[in-house]
């Protein structure tokens, strides 16, 4: 099974990229589905389907054709389904402190909960093999990153605290009782966190295999998009997760620096498509030209799919190697960045605004450090085996 994620700022057209992407795959054949775990729900819209259709689904698959499936994730279905008595005692908590049952219901939907329940989907799916690809739409990046890094906090939180938490409410449940009239988990609880960590189960071990899932960033040629997706790239690769291609949408046709009031546009957009070939190299770029009109239904899915992917088969691995990884080695760390036509001269390594930059002729690549490097300086720099490996010491 293929797993394709799209990831961005919010606004850029993920879901339509997505949708168009799924489209597409179901022509070729495979059979397919597209997850939204957006909390705008649009991927329904980009498809055309009637509100009260989406609404009778209740967050589970609408079929398209023969070979594609959409599913927009509902988190009120998904705790019914899921996460019954771990928010029926976070309900009955916050309503004991005074809260109307309204609020209660509504606070014990906490932040992670649909992210975590797509994690179950992913699992679920890949599991099955009923689908050949399961294309998921991101929420903007900051939620998408949590969706990434969900399965190494939980398995850490379930390694070392999950059951020291269980046996020490398990003796101190009987006491406090008689202390207090503030609810306390019952053995009910645990075990419904223990049954719903083992469904996430190798999960985390899915998300890094190269060959299975890819990340495919969407991003439009602005400035605050372009740090964004930066900044995106950086933690999926921090994560382990691969990036294999960057969807670059809605570019303005050149033709358009004909008009007075669109020429300053078509310019500040050629200035950041050249930036983001020096910021994402080597990992192919896919320009697509500003559509005529909005792009919902079919055959307007169809042709942004072209546009995209020309004769391509989406399902492809287009990247996998990482553009560059950190590495501790000793008392500092090495950047591994793969650059396999650099040469000596010309070459250039300094440190700019929690960046290090290389340039090299009109070559130039930004790689973001982590918070952990920050306060580290490049001391010198090698090329070996076709990469630039960089050291950074304190």
């Amino acid at each position: 099974m293929r797993i394709i994620l799209f990831s961005g700022k919010g606004g850029v057209g993920k879901t339509t990229v997505s949708a168009a992407t799924g489209y597409r795959l179901s022509k070729l054949g495979y059979k397919t589905i597209v997850v939204s775990l957006d909390p705008a729900h649009s991927l329904g819209d980009s498809f055309d389907i009637p509100e009260e259709e989406k609404i009778k689904a209740k967050g589970l698959p609408i079929k398209i054709n023969d070979n594609l499936y959409i599913q927009e994730i509902d988190v009120q279905e998904e705790i019914d389904r899921y996460w019954g008595d771990v928010y029926r005692f976070l309900e009955l908590l916050f309503n004991t402190t005074g809260l109307s049952e309204i609020v209660s219901e509504e606070l014990a939907i906490l932040p992670g909960m649909e992210e975590v329940t797509s994690l179950l989907y992913v699992n679920k799916y890949y599991r099955e093999k009923e689908f050949d690809v399961l294309i998921l739409d991101l929420p903007p990046t900051g939620e998408s990153l949590r969706f990434v890094s969900m399965p190494t906090v939980l398995k850490w939180y379930m390694k070392k605290i999950f059951k020291v938490e269980r046996t020490v409410m398990k003796i101190a449940r009987p006491v406090a009782q008689r202390l207090t009239d503030v609810p306390l988990p019952d053995d009910e609880y645990f075990k419904a966190l223990e049954n719903f960590y083992e469904k996430l189960k190798g999960v985390d071990e899915i998300l890094i295999d190269p060959e299975i899932t890819s990340v495919r960033l969407v991003a439009n040629p602005e400035k605050m998009v372009l740090k964004e997706s930066q900044r995106a790239m950086l933690y999926f690769n921090l994560f382990g997760v691969n990036v294999d291609a960057v969807v670059v949408n809605k570019v303005l046709p050149p033709v358009l620096s004909e008009c007075e009031s669109m020429s300053k546009w078509v310019i500040t957009q050629k200035k950041y498509l050249e930036e983001m070939e020096a910021l994402f190299y080597p990992i192919p770029i896919f320009k697509v030209p500003l559509m005529e009109d909005e792009v919902v239904g079919e055959e307007r899915l169809s042709i942004l799919a072209d546009l995209i992917y020309g004769d391509r088969d989406p399902s492809t691995v287009f990247f996998k190697e990482k553009p560059y990884e950190f590495i501790e080695e000793g008392d500092g760390y090495i950047v591994k960045l793969r650059s396999p036509f650099l040469s000596k001269e010309g070459l250039s390594v300094i440190k700019s605004d929690g960046e290090i930059v290389v340039r090299w002729k009109n070559f130039k690549s930004h790689i973001m450090l982590p918070r952990k490097l920050r306060d580290y300086e490049p001391v010198g720099a090698k090329l070996e085996d076709g990469f630039l490996k960089i050291r950074l010491e304190k």
